[in-house]
């Protein structure tokens, strides 16, 4: 006659307690990473400029929205600033990876371009000396970026682009997504070089920089999403730069996002500026 065997294991009260400390140690990490979030989100906040400068003829304009998960903060970041000599410096750029050692990063990128740009206004000689600089911190990230210069007397543009999403440019002749040369991120390898475009602002129209996580989504392609920046811009070259800094960054909606994003919008009138 076969008997039944009761399954052997450790006692109902052993289990509950080994159920509770695990629990207990999700629950650690789970507000461990919350707070992380809020850290990178508050760094976030206070790196980005309160105000962007601008010139008689030149309005400027900006937006930043963190990733649709709530997670990926920290990467994304633009800014603005007078140079020594009376130009404009403008910055974006995306850091590799996300939380409190990408927003950290992200503040070493901005004040290094800072420091470098009150030596010299090249956009191409500001990002090779940032870089160099960053590779001299040892960081293990890198970042994309796009620097540009506007000069109020000639009333030109000149930027380089160091591994970034291209720009778009519109006016009433029509819109552009400006593949200019570039060279490679920041932080990758020393005594780069990053070749400069310049243009002549002689109409009305509008120089709008991004980040990736403005066009592009885990299942949206880029050049959709470039495609949609630029119909926006198409639309708005001519309007004002807050009004066009907010369509653009609503196409961050249609990608359904998993990065955060910037836009950095640059309107002038044609000029003269001076």
């Amino acid at each position: 006659m076969n008997r039944r065997r009761t399954p052997t294991g450790p006692p109902s009260e052993e289990l509950l307690h080994l159920l509770g400390q695990l629990t207990g140690r999700v629950m650690e990490r789970i507000k461990l990473q919350q707070a992380r979030v809020a850290l990178a989100v508050e760094l976030q906040r206070h790196m980005l400029p309160p105000e962007l400068p601008g010139l008689p003829g030149l309005q400027t304009a900006a937006r930043y929205v963190p990733a649709q998960t709530g997670l990926d903060i920290g990467g994304d970041w633009y800014d603005a600033f007078v140079l020594p000599d009376g130009s404009l410096g403008f910055a974006i750029g995306d850091v590799q990876g996300h939380d409190v050692e990408a927003a950290a990063f992200m503040g070493q990128v901005r004040t290094g371009l800072h420091a470098v740009a009150g030596a010299t206004t090249d956009p191409g000689e500001v990002l090779s000396r940032a870089n160099n600089l960053l590779l001299s911190m040892s960081s293990d990230l890198l970042a994309t970026c796009t620097f540009l210069r506007f000069d109020p007397v000639l009333g030109e543009l000149t930027d380089a682009r160091a591994g970034h999403v291209p720009a778009v440019w519109g006016t009433a002749d029509g819109t552009e997504v400006l593949q200019d040369p570039g060279g490679l991120p920041l932080g990758v390898f020393p005594d780069q070089h990053y070749p400069v475009t310049r243009r002549r602002l002689s109409q009305v129209g509008a120089f709008v920089l991004i980040t990736d996580g403005v066009v592009e989504g885990p299942t949206y392609p880029i050049e959709n999403g470039l495609a949609q920046v630029a119909a926006r811009v198409r639309a708005g070259y001519d309007g004002d730069a807050d009004d066009l800094a907010a369509e653009v960054i609503s196409v961050a909606d249609l990608t359904g996002h998993s990065d955060d994003a910037a836009v950095l919008v640059i309107r002038h009138d044609g000029g003269p500026y001076t």
